[in-house]
């Protein structure tokens, strides 16, 4: 009885919460995504640096401390829509990127009507160096998407620092969970 009692409080106190406030951007047509106020685009000299690859994003907007992005990639694919197949296959995929990574969300959900892999966690990255010159450890928050639309797949991708996880988990669930695809 404490338990459900704790539990309705936790609830009622969370509803109470300020929304975090966004704003509905248009990044191709037939695609808008909701974007964290005071989020700008990055310039393609910062994307190039901060997003080093052959395939360029096709958008990152980051916060005005440039600590905390949001980023939109399409990649070419032939895999068919079935969620349920896919969401091993990222998670294995994230596992391979990463030293450690500690899974908050695995699930297949929907966002305005369509089915996404969604994968939300805590990613660290070790310096592999022994001695004096390995670097500390990186670790963050991080909360991706995955939407197969035809022959491409659509990666949504937020991210900041793990010790403001906090601050940012429910700005990336608002933003994540206002994804038009059409």
């Amino acid at each position: 009885m404490k338990t459900l009692s704790l539990l309705a409080a936790t609830l009622t106190l969370a509803s109470f919460a300020p929304k975090p406030k966004l704003t509905t951007v248009k990044l191709a047509p037939g695609l808008s995504v909701a974007m964290p106020q005071g989020f700008a685009p990055l310039p393609e000299a910062a994307i190039a640096v901060k997003f080093p690859s052959p395939r360029k994003p096709l958008a990152v907007y980051s916060n005005p401390s440039g600590r905390v992005d949001y980023s939109v990639s399409m990649r070419p694919t032939t895999f068919g829509p079935d969620y349920n197949v896919l969401l091993p296959m990222y998670k294995a995929s994230v596992q391979r990127l990463y030293t450690k990574v500690d899974f908050l969300t695995q699930e297949v959900r929907k966002v305005n009507g369509r089915d996404l892999v969604a994968l939300e966690f805590i990613s660290t990255m070790s310096d592999s160096r022994r001695g004096a010159n390995a670097l500390a450890p990186i670790k963050k928050y991080e909360y991706i998407e995955y939407a197969v639309q035809g022959q491409q797949l659509y990666i949504f991708s937020f991210s900041a620092p793990a010790e403001e996880q906090a601050q940012w988990r429910p700005v990336a669930q608002a933003a994540l969970g206002d994804i038009n695809l059409k």
